[in-house]
């Protein structure tokens, strides 16, 4: 059975990141996108990497311009947004699709893990958020509108 940490994804500086290397600790999955009404959640989603890291989280940030070309920019200038806007220091990847025949691996997959609302693969706009157990495994999707404060309940239990 496949596990998150079976996929690797390129980080925003160009290396390819095993995310085996996380095997053993909880994972956020969110894509994130600079141009978007859900962007103020990377405070909350760097409030979440600061609180719960030495515990065993890690928040992942795949930027995505799938949706309404919210996320034009290329690596560098993604890079300087999350740095100076929002102080964000968790790993964050390069552009991916998470639907469609070009979407990333790691994006099926968690799709086909945990279906949206009506059962409904597709992911509908920037900011859906999966959280992955210690396990490798999906424990849920959340969708853009729950904002990372709200999952904080899960985040502990997943944690424990």
């Amino acid at each position: 059975m496949a596990t998150a940490y079976d996929f690797e994804a390129m980080a925003l500086d160009g290396s390819v990141q095993a995310l085996s290397q996380w095997r053993g600790k909880a994972l956020l999955v969110v894509n994130v996108a600079s141009k978007c009404g859900f962007t103020p959640q990377y405070a909350g989603l760097q409030a979440l990497w600061q609180t719960y890291r030495k515990r065993g989280l890690v928040v992942l940030g795949f930027p995505c311009n799938q949706f309404g070309a919210q996320e034009p920019g290329n690596a560098d200038a993604i890079r300087e947004f999350c740095t100076l806007d929002y102080g964000v220091d968790f790993p964050m990847f390069a552009k991916v699709d998470v639907n469609g025949s070009s979407a990333h691996p790691l994006w099926q997959w968690m799709k086909q893990q945990k279906s949206g609302l009506l059962g409904i693969g597709a992911i509908k706009w920037n900011f859906t958020k999966f959280l992955i157990g210690p396990d490798g495994q999906v424990i849920a999707r959340y969708a853009p509108t729950d904002t990372p404060e709200s999952l904080v309940r899960d985040i502990e239990k997943a944690l424990a």
